[in-house]
C-alpha cells in the first residue's frame, strides 16, 4: 500500500497519540493488535484510545491503553454537534502529536484535524482525505484480509514495527468478583461444564441461525453432556434469547441484556464451550480462547471469522453468498440448510479434541 504525505512519523518526538476506536464489538476485538503494535513502535508515547461507551470494557483493562476517552453518542448512533464540540475542545487542549484513525468515518477524520493533531493516519476513504495528513490508500490485497489484518495494514503501511498475533482481552477485579456470585447463586460450580449459547446479531437477521435450532443443540448438550446453557446477547437481542430459553426443554440461564460488557466477557470466559453466530461476542470468545463453533451465514469467515485456534466454523457456501445484507432478500437458505446434527458434530470432535 502507498502512503501519501509530506512527512515521515518517526517514534522520536511522538508523546501523546490518539487513537480513534471502531464502534463496534467485534472490529474493536479485532483491532486490538493494532494497539500492541502501536505501543511496540511507541513505548514511551502516551496512548489515549477515543472510543463509545459500549466497546470501553474491550479497553479500559489492556496495557497497551493509558487512557480512555468515551464519545457519547445518542441511540441513532448519532453524535450531537454539543459533543462533537467538545471533543474538538479537549484534542485541542491535549495537543496530541499523532492520531491514527481506525474508524473509517469522515468524522474521526475531522474531529482529528480540527482539533489541530499533528499527524493523522488513517485510510483515505469516505471523502476525507483532505483532513488526513498521512493517507494509507487501499490496495485489492488489503481489501480481502481478515479485519485483524486490514486494521494492522494501517501500521505496517507507515514503516512501524508489525508482529501479527491473536487478540487478548482483559478483566477488571470487579467483573471477575460479580460474575463469580453470579455464578454461585446460580448453583454453578467450578466443576460444572458450562456451554453458552449465543443466538442473536445486532447487525441483522440474515446473521442469525434459527432459535429453534440454538434450542435444540441447548437440550442436547443438557441431557448428553450434563451441561448448563447460558444464553448470551444485548438488550435489543432479548427476544431472540426468550425464543431460545422457550423451545428449550431444559432451563437455561437467560443473560440476554442482564449483564454489563464486562460482566459478560467474565461470563464468556467460564464458558467450557460457545456456540455462536458472527457477532461480537465471538470474537470476545476467541480473545478469551473459549472453545467456538461458529455458525456462517450472510458474513465471510476469511474476512471476520474467531482469532482462535480453538474455533470451528459451520458454513454452507451459496451462490449468492457472502452477501453482507442485513436481511435476506430471498430465503435465508445459507443459514436455514445448516441442521443441527452438524453443529453438534463440530461441538463433540472440538471436545473430544482439546479433550474438555
Amino acid at each position: 500500500m502507498k502512503v501519501r504525505s509530506r512527512h515521515k512519523v518517526s517514534p522520536e518526538g511522538i508523546e501523546k497519540i490518539l487513537v480513534r476506536s471502531t464502534n463496534w464489538v467485534g472490529d474493536t476485538v479485532m483491532m486490538i493488535p493494532s494497539l500492541v503494535a502501536i505501543r511496540r513502535s511507541f513505548p514511551h508515547a502516551q496512548i489515549t484510545v477515543l472510543a463509545t461507551p459500549w466497546v470501553i470494557a474491550l479497553l479500559e483493562n489492556h496495557p497497551a491503553v493509558d487512557r480512555i476517552m468515551v464519545m457519547e453518542k445518542s441511540p441513532g448512533f448519532i453524535v450531537s454537534f454539543k459533543e462533537l464540540a467538545r471533543i474538538i475542545s479537549w484534542l485541542r487542549a491535549e495537543r496530541f502529536d499523532l492520531a491514527i484513525l481506525f474508524q473509517n468515518a469522515f468524522e474521526a477524520a475531522f474531529l482529528a484535524y480540527m482539533g489541530r493533531v499533528r499527524y493523522i493516519v488513517g485510510y483515505d476513504t469516505d471523502g476525507r482525505g483532505f483532513f488526513l495528513t498521512h493517507k494509507v490508500i487501499r490496495d485489492r490485497d488489503i481489501l480481502s484480509v481478515h479485519q485483524a489484518e486490514y486494521f494492522l495494514g494501517l501500521i505496517e503501511a507507515m514503516g512501524w514495527e508489525v508482529e501479527e498475533g491473536e487478540p487478548i482481552l482483559y478483566l477488571n477485579d470487579q467483573d471477575i468478583k460479580s460474575t463469580s456470585l453470579i455464578l454461585s447463586s446460580m448453583g454453578i460450580e467450578d466443576s460444572l461444564f458450562v456451554v453458552g449459547l449465543n443466538p442473536g446479531a445486532v447487525y441483522g437477521s440474515a446473521k442469525r441461525w434459527p432459535e429453534d435450532r440454538f434450542a435444540i443443540l441447548g437440550d442436547w448438550v443438557a441431557k448428553r453432556w450434563g451441561a448448563k446453557v447460558l444464553l448470551f446477547g444485548s438488550r435489543s437481542e432479548r427476544e431472540i434469547a426468550a425464543a431460545v430459553s422457550h423451545h428449550m426443554h431444559a432451563n437455561p440461564v437467560n443473560l440476554c441484556g442482564r449483564t454489563t460488557l464486562g460482566q459478560a466477557m467474565a461470563l464468556i470466559k467460564r464458558c467450557n464451550l460457545f456456540v455462536t453466530n458472527d457477532t461480537g461476542l465471538m470474537h470476545v470468545a476467541a480473545a478469551f480462547n473459549v472453545p467456538i463453533v461458529a455458525i456462517f451465514g450472510s458474513t465471510d469467515p476469511v474476512a471476520t471469522g474467531p482469532m482462535s485456534r480453538n474455533a470451528r466454523i459451520v458454513r454452507h457456501g451459496m451462490d449468492c453468498g457472502p452477501c453482507l445484507k442485513e436481511v435476506c432478500p430471498s430465503n435465508h437458505r445459507c443459514m436455514l440448510s445448516i441442521q443441527p446434527d452438524e453443529v453438534w458434530e463440530e461441538m463433540e470432535e472440538l471436545k473430544r479434541e482439546l479433550k474438555i
